[in-house]
């Protein structure tokens, strides 16, 4: 596996140029996906590496950008990372608030050099606030927002949904949508400014919806109660005779409808709107996919409008006819990964290289961005 050749990728954002000091997480995804978008991507990584990852040949959100190595406590690291601020549209970091600082490279260092960069900061708690400076992972960030408290069965603890709902969901997608507003706003003469995205901003964001159905008394403030978390006997999963399990999610009246009708239990039409049939219902629904295989019931619901489908796992769903039709997932380098994503019509996406390995271009980026202080021995 080979890193980038070309900085220019193709996609909307061809000819933006991003930094990204190494670091674990939502950082790392959210320059992956500026580097699917088409950014030349320069992700700065320090000597031994960042720690708590998978190896560099496999970490797949490395895929599309370059990397150069720089020692930020060697007397001429910051100078180093400081040169490609210069010339970059967008710099991101993940540090604890006032360690970027402490090494020469936060904002106000970043801005003398280039008034028109867009600083992007990627914590957990955020850059002001009590536990500002208190470590964390994703799992702390979501459970003070009351977004994990809302997942899971009833009568068991909250079920850990990855690091999908905090790190990137609330983290990386919220960063990169911040950096690219904020770079709209300095190319429209706006200059640059400091976007401080937060995990907890962002999984609380998340919930807007569900605030607004607790207000409307249409939610209850417990798990396992109402109509999306699993409450309801038409939006959830449920376990088949093989082991397998199939999702439901039959909300509307015409889908509940053709979901009962093939499921063979008809007479419970009256139950959609009547809280008190709930548990009556589950019980009937889940004895009724205890019946057969998962690969049986595919078949059943197979070009219904019952909205059924099969839970696959990770290594089966590149195969589902629909995703593998769609490109959805691809392989390269032999790694099968998600393609990039979403899609567009004029500047179209794609995996351009592998995952980047620490400072192998090094020389092509010194090279590309006019920086030949990045040879020398003490970055």
């Amino acid at each position: 596996m080979t890193a980038a050749t070309t900085p220019d990728g193709g996609g909307p954002l061809s000819g933006v140029r991003v930094v990204e000091l190494a670091g674990i997480g939502p950082g790392p995804f959210a320059a992956m996906l500026l580097a699917d978008l088409g950014a030349d991507v320069v992700r700065v990584d320090r000597p031994g590496g960042p720690g708590l990852g998978v190896a560099p040949e496999y970490d797949v959100t490395n895929r599309n950008k370059r990397s150069v190595v720089v020692d930020l406590k060697a007397d001429g690291g910051p100078a180093r990372v400081l040169d490609l601020a210069s010339r970059a549209d967008i710099l991101i970091e993940g540090y604890r608030p006032g360690v970027a600082e402490r090494l020469g490279v936060g904002p106000e260092a970043c801005h003398a050099v280039n008034p028109r960069l867009v600083y992007g900061r990627m914590t957990g708690w955020g850059q002001q606030g009590p536990l500002a400076h208190r470590a964390g992972h994703d799992i702390a960030y979501i459970a003070l927002t009351g977004t994990l408290g809302m997942i899971g069965e009833p009568d068991r603890p909250p079920a850990v949904p990855a690091n999908l709902v905090g790190d990137y969901a609330g983290g990386s997608l919220y960063l990169v949508v911040g950096v690219l507003a904020a770079l709209h706003h300095a190319r429209a003469g706006g200059g640059g400014q400091v976007v401080d995205a937060a995990i907890v901003d962002g999984a609380a964001h998340l919930t807007a919806m569900i605030h607004g159905m607790v207000a409307a008394g249409g939610w209850q403030d417990r798990r396992g109660a109402n109509l999306l978390d699993g409450g309801c006997p038409y939006y959830g999963t449920y376990e088949t005779a093989d082991g397998g399990h199939m999702a439901v999610g039959a909300l509307e009246q015409q889908f509940y409808e053709e979901f009962l009708d093939l499921i063979g239990l008809k007479d419970f039409a009256p139950a959609r709107k009547d809280w008190t049939r709930w548990g009556e219902l589950r019980e009937a629904v889940a004895a009724r996919f205890r019946t057969r295989t998962r690969d049986e019931w595919t078949a059943v619901f197979e070009g219904s409008d019952a909205c059924v489908a099969p839970v696959l796992s990770l290594r089966e769903a590149p195969h589902h006819p629909h995703l593998a039709a769609r490109g959805t997932f691809t392989d390269h380098g032999g790694i099968t990964q998600p393609a990039p994503a979403p899609r567009f019509s004029a500047t179209p996406t794609t995996v351009r290289s592998g995952p980047a390995q620490p400072g192998a271009d090094t020389a092509a980026v010194a090279r590309d961005w006019q920086i030949p202080a990045l040879l020398a021995e003490d970055a």
